[in-house]
């Protein structure tokens, strides 16, 4: 430790512990601090450092031991008060409400004392003339907590009534409390008014919008609400997660993913803290978790995965139904020491219906990664007794009925029918259905199946069925790669069925059927082939022959009608194999349409999915947009989890391309869902992620695109998904982090995109990387890491002949040299290479448009000059400023103003901006006719562009109403203050 020797290295020692994160590390400093204070023999150093102490025990796992340093504070403030100045007499103050707050969360402090306690902070609050706002709020807490609600619900009406004032609690905090009393009751949409502002972002502490993004997941949920409640989720458990503290509203959180069927998630964030299971400095807290944790295990227990082994309290290994009973063990004794305390059941109560709470929503999907754990196989059970058994005559009809209609689950209802029969009174025609339909679940593996169906059927007089069926095995020989074969072996049973059929020996849906799979292969060898021009003619002569033979002859039958539209769909499909992809696009949709309208829209989806990506190559995207709909529509809950992710990431690509963020997100979302449940995660799954990350992004949902875009990383891969793919991932989250001001981890980012980018052959993205990752350094106070980012950026828009680029990384070099060893000098010349950088280009300039962007460049960087030789000029507090620096940075403010001049009135602003800065340059240098003159000049030089302003946007609008202001401010100043 650092020896303390004097006031002022103990108050910096106790800031720099301030920083740090909560935990026992900072309480431990906090007490080394308090015995160095008592070293010095100076009271106020002291009673400082017990207020340090005090709050940083507030804000940890230890809120218990803030009693005693309280306690000794009191007794000082007591003995002498006149040793406590302004400050640490109202934080003494302040405390008296931590404290109140702290003895109800410890269940062995006396009702009486709390009571008791609540009477002496009125008193001394009345004695030192505050509000009793703060003091009705405390009471409020009492009743609320004991359960008395009649008390609580006046001393809530008496928090509102009292006047605000420096004890009062600060305007996030209020309202948090009153909306979570407004929630307790019930009243769920008046807790989420309250909040609003906290929400929006109106209102912030410390630990707000903390508490209430986590307050408010549950009355969110209750009230449907659930693309709110998904993203306070994300972007609340982004605060708490850190924040040893905050044990309860990190309990929110898991009580919202066991809720939502996100008990994965759950089970990660109990990984993430297992000392939340043990610490018992905050009672209360301990019993809000252990409450959640049951509730979580319960749920998984209800899953069929009581079995599975979970994160739990540290020393043994946990199952969920073992750590299920564990917890809510836990939490009912600590509700019942609560309880006892009290003298009421309340504790307990609450503690219960918090623990039986059913799922609120049985999936809501997060966007992070979080695939739904699998049921582990448990012991073997005893069979349930069969109280009926299935009638099979009735399972063959259903099976029957549902193969006729060409309903999805058909397959599935024959293998049912077969079951139940187990070859009891079955007729060969019933047998060869049975076995056809079983061949047809096999694929490729049923041919000899398809063989046995057709003996059967042959048995049961249907020798044109018999042939349906051979010519199926056929098709799936091909479909295993035996093309030539399957080809020879269907040429005979076509020439078969035609005969057959023209004898009458055989209906159409069976002569169909042959012909068909006869197309089927030759289409099929059309592929193998390559579009060979041959195997495309013989192809499409097949499909048309299938035509020729069902169109316009399908009546009601439903099978009919799917032969005509697979035959459009596959004369589309044989179009794009021989490079007409208008025409394929056209029968593709003409297929699908044929498909809906027979009453099959789930056979339309294939179709529908190919259109899409035939009108996305043909620059179509509004024919792309809706065929993507119409798939999505028909698939409904036939769907299987892979087709529908694929399906809306690329809905979400087709609606993000033309500027819809937010319904592009939607579609991301649903993407990444169903890849994880399709097993994809790794793959699909980040893809999803990762755009979704970006489209949250572009809606300024920072925290919540940080959060995917960090669940994403994980899984992105150079070699899966390509260096490009981690690079903007990287850039994306670099982004969000700096808009969430964590500056030092935004750096990474863009650091470790730079490194991926510094490889590509195209050095721009490298160039503007290390250049984001400068402003971030900068911004995260380490001056001279983010001089070498810039100058890294600088060479390589240098190499890259990038002159704004250039200079901006030389200008923002000079600001930081002030920070670092170079000084003033230092960034004076650096500060002069960017207006000699600036004037070569401009002179070069190939095109007017670019010397005039030149030119402004070139102004800004003379204003930058002017306005860092001022700053510079200031220098010390304790020294006089430099006149001759303030003369320098005068003649390169003029110089930008007259630079910009040049450029007309597209650089009105600029130009009346530069001369403000002169004239308050002017103003410095006691010239005060010259800095009216230009303040007056602005003035005029508005009254001429009155017309321009007036039409002009928004922003140019108040750009003008900005430079008036600040020229009367000027003017004012200028007139009003005496020689």
């Amino acid at each position: 430790m650092t020896e303390i020797a004097d006031f002022d290295t103990l108050r910096a020692a106790m800031a720099e512990n301030s920083g740090q994160p909560e935990g026992p590390a900072r309480n431990a400093r906090a007490e080394q601090l308090l015995t160095a204070a008592e070293k010095l023999d100076i009271p106020l150093a002291v009673i400082e450092a017990l207020g340090h102490q005090l709050k940083v025990y507030n804000y940890s796992s230890e809120k218990g031991k803030m009693f005693v340093p309280f306690a000794r504070l009191l007794r000082m403030w007591d003995e002498r008060p006149e040793d406590f100045d302004e400050y640490e007499t109202h934080s003494l103050h302040w405390v008296f409400k931590w404290v109140s707050a702290g003895m109800l969360d410890q269940p062995h402090i006396p009702l009486a004392s709390i009571e008791k306690w609540l009477g002496e902070m009125e008193h001394r609050y009345r004695l030192a003339g505050h509000s009793e706002r703060a003091v009705r709020s405390a009471e409020h807490s009492v009743a609320a907590h004991v359960g008395d609600v009649a008390r609580a619900e006046r001393a809530y009406a008496a928090w509102l009534a009292a006047d605000r004032d420096t004890m009062a609690d600060c305007h996030a905090c209020e309202l948090h409390g009153q909306g979570w009393w407004q929630a307790e009751q019930g009243r769920d949409s008046e807790a989420l008014e309250l909040w609003r502002p906290v929400l929006e972002g109106e209102y912030a502490c410390a630990h707000e919008p903390h508490t209430v993004l986590a307050s408010s997941l549950v009355p969110l949920l209750r009230l449907g609400r659930l693309d709110e409640a998904r993203a306070n989720h994300l972007r609340g458990f982004r605060l708490v997660r850190a924040m040893e503290s905050m044990r309860g509203a990190y309990a929110d959180h898991v009580e919202f993913c066991a809720l939502t069927g996100n008990e994965a998630r759950g089970l990660e964030l109990l990984a993430e803290r297992p000392a939340y299971f043990t610490d018992d400095g905050h009672p209360r807290s301990r019993l809000d978790f252990m409450s959640v944790v049951a509730l979580l295990m319960d749920r998984l227990t209800a899953l069929g995965l009581g079995a599975r082994q979970v994160p739990g309290p540290a020393g043994r290994e946990w199952t969920a139904s073992e750590l299920a009973a564990h917890a809510r063990g836990e939490a009912l004794a600590l509700a019942a020491r609560f309880d006892a305390r009290n003298g009421t059941g309340h504790v307990s109560e609450r503690a219960r219906a918090r623990m039986a709470c059913r799922p609120l929503a049985e999936r809501l999907p997060l966007g992070v990664r979080s695939v739904r754990p699998a049921p582990v196989p448990g012991p073997a059970e005893a069979p349930v007794p069969v109280t009926g058994q299935p009638d099979p005559a009735a399972l063959l009809a259903e099976a029957r009925r549902l193969s006729d209609t060409l309903r999805p689950n058909a397959v599935e209802a024959w293998a049912a029918a077969a079951e139940a029969a187990d070859g009891a009174g079955l007729d060969p025609r019933d047998r060869a259905e049975m076995v056809d339909h079983e061949a047809m679940s096999l694929g490729p593996e049923g041919a000899g199946l398809f063989e046995q169906a057709a003996e059967l059927y042959a048995e049961a007089g249907d020798p044109g069925e018999a042939l349906a069926a051979r010519a199926r095995g056929a098709y799936v020989r091909a479909l295993a790669g035996d093309v030539d074969g399957a080809v020879a072996a269907v040429a005979g049973l076509y020439d078969e069925v035609l005969a057959l059929y023209a004898a009458e020996g055989t209906g159409m849906r069976q002569t169909a059927s042959v012909v068909m799979s006869r197309a089927r292969i030759l289409t099929r060898r059309a592929h193998e082939t390559d579009g060979d021009t041959a195997a495309l003619a013989e192809a499409g002569s097949a499909v048309r022959e299938v035509l020729a033979l069902v169109d316009g002859r399908t009546g009601e039958d439903v099978r009919l009608a799917a032969r005509v539209a697979e035959s459009q769909a596959m004369l589309g499909e044989l179009a794009g194999l021989a490079g007409d992809l208008e025409t394929a696009a056209e029968l593709f949709a003409r297929g699908a349409a044929a498909f809906v309208a027979a009453g099959l829209p789930w056979f339309a989806v294939e179709y529908e999915a190919r259109l899409a990506s035939l009108a996305h190559h043909l620059g179509d995207t509004a024919e792309t947009e809706r065929a993507l709909r119409a798939a999505l529509e028909h698939g409904g809950g036939q769907l299987e989890a892979p087709g529908r992710a694929r399906l809306h990431l690329q809905l979400a690509e087709v609606v993000g391309g033309r500027g819809d963020a937010g319904e592009a997100a939607e579609h991301a979302l649903e993407a990444a869902h169903w890849a994880d449940e399709a097993g994809e995660s790794a793959t699909l799954g980040a893809w999803a992620r990762q755009q979704l990350g970006g489209f949250l992004l572009r809606q300024g949902r920072w925290a919540e695109a940080a959060e995917v875009l960090e669940s994403a990383l994980p899984d992105l891969t150079a070699e899966t998904h390509g260096d490009g793919a981690v690079v903007q991932t990287q850039w994306w989250l670099g982004d969000c982090l700096s808009e969430l001001g964590e500056h030092r981890a935004a750096a990474e980012r863009r650091l470790q995109a730079a490194e991926i980018a510094r490889h590509w052959p195209e050095q721009h993205d490298h160039a503007t990387l290390a250049h984001l990752a400068g402003e971030s350094l900068g911004q995260a106070g380490l001056p001279a890491e983010a001089d070498r980012a810039y100058a890294r950026a600088g060479d390589l828009w240098r190499a890259l002949g990038d002159a704004h680029g250039l200079v901006r990384s030389l200008r923002a070099r000079a600001w930081l040299a002030l920070e670092t060893a170079g000084g003033p000098e230092a960034a004076r010349a650096l500060m002069a290479d960017a207006v000699r950088a600036c004037e070569t280009a401009r002179d070069t300039a190939g095109d007017e448009e670019s010397r005039q962007r030149l030119v402004a460049e070139l102004g800004h960087t003379h204003g930058q000059f002017g306005d860092l030789l001022a700053r510079s000029a200031v220098g010390d507090a304790e020294g006089a400023p430099d006149r001759d620096l303030f003369e320098e940075a005068l003649t390169q403010v003029v110089r930008s103003a007259e630079v910009f001049a040049s450029l007309g009135d597209g650089a009105l602003h600029s130009r009346t901006g530069a001369e403000l800065a002169a004239g308050r340059l002017e103003a410095e240098l006691d010239r005060r006719a010259d800095a009216v003159a230009r303040a007056r000049a602005v003035l005029a030089a508005y009254e001429g562009h009155d017309g321009v302003v007036t039409g002009a946007g928004d922003g140019e609008a108040e750009a003008g109403r900005v430079r008036r202001a600040e020229a009367e401010q000027l003017l004012r100043l200028l007139t009003e203050r005496p020689d």
